[in-house]
């Protein structure tokens, strides 16, 4: 399914409006000109004119405002477009039991083999990409990422 350029640059404007509006809950630091609400702000007035020219372009160009493509005129192309939301929900229900590396691998190697990876391939990419993804954001950026069960039998507690 195609949606009109038209409706996506306005839905970008919008996302982008309400982005920048919710940087107005952000802390001020105090005795600088600028905070944490800078950067974002930034972002969203980008993404903003990125939107409004994706729109003003899709208004010019006369396409129908909503395309189906062939894949999704069959069950497996409407699979396909819900295996991330899919992956995403199978997150939020099992990294807290499970912890993070399990449940990103699982989830990498799930994505692989949807995709026609060899089982072997997507295992050991799932295992590669999760150890990565741990190894970055757990100890590098310093976010807590949920330890579950795998991680109390590795590091004992």
């Amino acid at each position: 399914m195609r949606l009109h350029d038209t409706l996506l640059g306005a839905l970008l404007v919008v996302l982008a409006a309400a982005f920048f509006g919710y940087t107005f809950t952000f802390p001020e630091m105090p005795g600088q000109k600028y905070g944490p609400s800078l950067f974002p702000r930034l972002i969203a007035l980008g993404i903003a004119a990125c939107g409004l020219i994706i729109a003003l372009r899709g208004w010019r160009s006369g396409l129908p405002w909503i395309t189906i493509s062939p894949p999704l005129r069959r069950l497996q192309g409407w699979l396909a477009l819900l295996a991330m939301p899919l992956a995403v929900v199978f997150y939020l229900l099992f990294a807290q039991r499970l912890g993070f590396l399990p449940t990103a691998a699982l989830i990498v190697a799930g994505l692989c083999l949807w995709n026609g990876v060899r089982w072997w391939w997507a295992a050991l990419t799932g295992v590669v990409v999760a150890g990565l993804v741990q190894w970055f954001f757990g100890t590098l950026m310093r976010v807590p990422l949920p330890r579950g069960w795998f991680m109390q039998l590795i590091a004992g507690g």
